[in-house]
């Protein structure tokens, strides 16, 4: 580190603390802003504008976890796995952080008021035997672990890791009213989950079911619709991955395809010429 990022760093570690950043947050972001510098190769001011004024964007940095914070907004929602991770883009540009997921698979979020920042995601695929090499190749990133559920493993960064002033927030839309988020799929899903466990409700009522055969089909129902759920996530995810890998081929054999006939009449047309030529040179000899 050269001493001009020695001094933009300290310049930048006091005006944060001016705006009464505990030290310890400092730190840890001063940390996180040289391991950016370190990927990019660039100098700080250059990347993150003046210290004095990054620090005024930075300077309501939410809390380290587990703090108490009594001016943080909270919001809890969910989606269904089609439509989560447009969901988390929308919700991570308005400054919502997800802090965990709980036990029904909600994102419960928590926004600074004060300078919130974005926050960008990701879901990954993290079975007992991905874990540990997803967590290697994301962890360096920036990327981390916010919550799991099924198979699913989210990760969330600030966007300020990769963007730098342009994280920040400028102003705070209104919390959402919603907390539902279901893609046309999982309103399907929904459907058919309740028309089973209504069924089943209803012969528990006349007597044709008991309590327990009841929550036994409740809870086959509900293994069921998130096995289908993402069985059909995955088979999406191949069919557009195969549909991207079809596009560069297909472009190439249609370049090929329109290369070879203009060719094959170029070769013609001076077939035809060398023809007329020796037909001219037939009738002048004749005459």
């Amino acid at each position: 580190m050269t001493t001009e990022s020695e001094r933009y760093f300290t310049e930048l570690s006091d005006a944060l603390r001016t705006t009464g950043v505990p030290a310890e947050q400092i730190a840890a972001t001063v940390e996180d802003l040289r391991g950016h510098l370190d990927g990019t190769g660039t100098a700080p001011e250059e990347e993150f504008g003046p210290a004095a004024a990054f620090a005024a964007q930075l300077g309501g940095l939410a809390p380290l976890p587990g703090e108490p914070d009594g001016k943080a907004e909270t919001w809890t929602w969910t989606a269904d796995l089609f439509n989560d991770r447009r969901m988390l883009a929308v919700h991570g540009e308005q400054g919502w952080e997800v802090e965990s997921l709980d036990s029904l698979g909600r994102f419960v979020c928590r926004r600074s008021t004060t300078a919130p920042l974005r926050w960008e995601y990701r879901r990954e695929v993290i079975g007992v035997r991905r874990r540990a090499k997803v967590l290697a190749e994301l962890e360096p990133e920036g990327w981390e672990l916010c919550g799991e559920w099924l198979v699913y493993g989210y990760f969330k960064r600030p966007r300020a890791a990769t963007a730098g002033p342009a994280g920040a927030l400028d102003a705070r839309p209104a919390a959402p009213l919603r907390w539902l988020f279901l893609s046309r799929r999982g309103k399907v899903a929904l459907v058919l989950w309740a028309v089973i466990v209504g069924g089943a409700t209803a012969a528990c009522f006349i007597g044709t079911l008991g309590m327990g055969g009841l929550a036994i089909t409740i809870a086959l129902a509900s293994s069921f619709s998130a096995l289908v759920t993402a069985q059909l996530e995955t088979t999406k995810g191949r069919v557009d991955k195969g549909r991207t890998d079809q596009d560069q081929p297909g472009q190439a054999r249609t370049g090929q395809d329109q290369d070879q006939p203009g060719q094959a009449r170029t070769d013609q047309d001076q077939d035809q010429d060398q023809d007329g030529k020796a037909r001219l040179g037939q009738g002048r000899d004749q005459a």
